[in-house]
């Protein structure tokens, strides 16, 4: 990846750089910790909208082979 000097990207890093070892690594758990989050957030939506989506019976149900008839005949 190339990075252009002067970037936010580049002074985002240049900043984390610039903190004690210790608080580098707090930082990092800090951000992983807050990926997970977001990333259950959007299970967590995912879910809602496939639960919706039988409640409106827009889901369909089925084995493996419904589901390769079902895209074939799209």
């Amino acid at each position: 990846m190339i990075i252009t000097q002067g970037t936010p990207f580049q002074k985002a890093i240049d900043a984390v750089e610039s903190l004690p070892f210790d608080d580098r690594e707090e930082l990092l758990d800090i951000i992983r910790m807050r990926l997970a989050e977001q990333r259950r957030d959007e299970i967590v939506a995912n879910a809602q909208e496939a639960v919706q989506a039988v409640r409106e019976k827009r889901a369909k149900f089925g084995a493996v082979e419904d589901l390769k008839k079902d895209l074939l005949e799209e």
